[in-house]
């Protein structure tokens, strides 16, 4: 470890954290100084237990070879090029990459830098696609409540949690949204896909008629909502919205930012559940977390829409100053070479039974209301304390780091999305931090 990394920042107060209590923190920081694999280390010393591979992206545990190789490589061979009317080589490699294990007909990857950005530049493609088509009265977005497509003007609108959107004005125009399918006095404590629901995709038939087909241009949901609590879609759910869709002329997005890269045991969610959307929104996993990358996968139809007109004249005017960043994509290589040779796109299929009984094992232990899994994805619901909501999930989230553990809490809700690289023996260690935690707080 470098001396760097050793010492303490005299002044915490120039830096103003990101959805964060940052009174709270800077009176008690929690600093993380280094990582390798399955693990963080605090600045005092102790090692942490990933549970959340870092905010839903270090998929392929920490600091792995490949993808540390890569970047060191990349960064003393070409830093950057311009995306704007030049290219590199690896990032029309990673694209060939990404497609290859794309779901079927996702067939062209646009690159952006986050999920927030990667969600903006799908919304802005599915009006532009319709307008290239001359259909350009379909200009409303439908989200879903509780949905987080990040924090974007445009992933605000269509989001639905309302903490993230209340302080920020009207948002977009143009938007609606369906209900959640978070159903817990039907499908508490399920094991997997929930049975109950599915009726709640017509709902999407109510928002056409009020507004008419003609005026809609696409639907965005998370096929599992992560980042409002692990909701995830009932039985046919998923499939239902697909053929709504498809009767109305209506593009399906898919926000894949947190169950792409093998969050699942396949892939991408679209594998999972036999749907696949027009367009698909990535981030996180497709670099391990280590550097921001973003990419959106679309249908060939709807790419081959914006290739008219003299071809001299830019398609689609939208692009970053860092779409395809040359380390960024040597990073994002490195992690696909790491997620084939270590079979990480589909390891937690293998996993997933384990993990759900670990998870389910929690059911009776204090204040536990609820829980959640799919693939290697967990959520434990606690019953809020009365005029305090979201403190003792807090109170459990400074407790199992104090412990070991890194968990992750939104609202009353701990959520566990740990590396794909985590065993069994791991997997117990985490439970087990838990059950101890909850055993403790009020």
């Amino acid at each position: 470890m470098s001396n760097r990394l050793k010492v303490t920042p005299n002044d915490l107060s120039a830096f103003w954290m990101p959805f964060t209590a940052n009174r709270q923190f800077k009176q008690a920081p929690r600093m993380l100084v280094s990582a390798q694999d399955m693990h963080y280390t605090a600045s005092d010393g102790r090692k942490i237990l990933d549970g959340t591979a870092g905010l839903w992206c270090v998929n392929a545990g920490h600091c792995r070879p490949k993808i540390t190789e890569a970047i060191q490589q990349q960064a003393a061979e070409l830093d950057y090029a311009p995306a704007f009317q030049m290219g590199h080589p690896i990032v029309f490699e990673l694209a060939n990459r990404l497609v290859d294990i794309a779901p079927k007909g996702m067939d062209h990857v646009f690159f952006t830098n986050s999920g927030s950005e990667s969600v903006d530049t799908a919304l802005k493609m599915a009006i532009a696609y319709h307008r290239a088509k001359g259909d350009g009265s379909r200009f409303r977005l439908i989200g879903r409540e509780r949905g987080y497509h990040g924090v974007n003007f445009g992933g605000i609108s269509v989001g639905g949690i309302v903490s993230n959107r209340k302080m920020f004005g009207t948002l977009l125009t143009g938007v609606d949204h369906m209900p959640h399918t978070h159903l817990p006095a039907k499908n508490a404590f399920t094991r997997g896909v929930p049975e109950h629901g599915a009726e709640l995709a017509d709902e999407l038939e109510r928002i056409v008629a009020l507004h008419d087909a003609s005026t809609i241009a696409a639907v965005i949901v998370e096929p599992v909502a992560g980042s409002t609590g692990v909701i995830l879609p009932p039985k046919g759910y998923l499939k239902r919205l697909r053929e709504i869709c498809d009767k109305h002329g209506i593009l399906l997005i898919f926000d894949e930012v947190i169950t792409g890269f093998g969050r699942l045991g396949t892939p991408f969610a679209a594998d999972y559940f036999g749907v696949i959307p027009d367009i698909m929104t990535t981030a996180k996993g497709v670099t391990n977390g280590v550097i921001p990358m973003g990419a959106v996968f679309v249908k060939k139809e709807i790419h081959d829409a914006f290739m008219n007109g003299p071809e001299h004249l830019i398609e689609f005017m939208h692009g970053y100053t860092y779409s395809g960043n040359p380390i960024a994509c040597a990073a994002a290589l490195g992690t696909l070479d790491t997620y084939k040779e270590e079979g990480l796109l589909t390891r937690g299929e293998e996993l997933a039974p384990y993990w759900e009984d670990a998870l389910h094992s929690l059911k009776g232990e204090p204040h536990v209301i609820d829980i959640r899994n799919i693939g290697l994805v967990g959520a434990i619901e606690l019953e809020p304390i009365a005029g305090a909501p979201t403190k003792r999930a807090f109170s459990a989230f400074v407790k199992a780091f104090e412990r070991g553990a890194l968990i992750r809490t939104t609202g009353d809700i701990i959520a566990l999305s740990p590396p794909l690289i985590i065993t069994k023996g791991q997997i117990n260690e985490l439970i087990d931090h838990v059950r101890e935690v909850l055993r403790m707080v009020d």
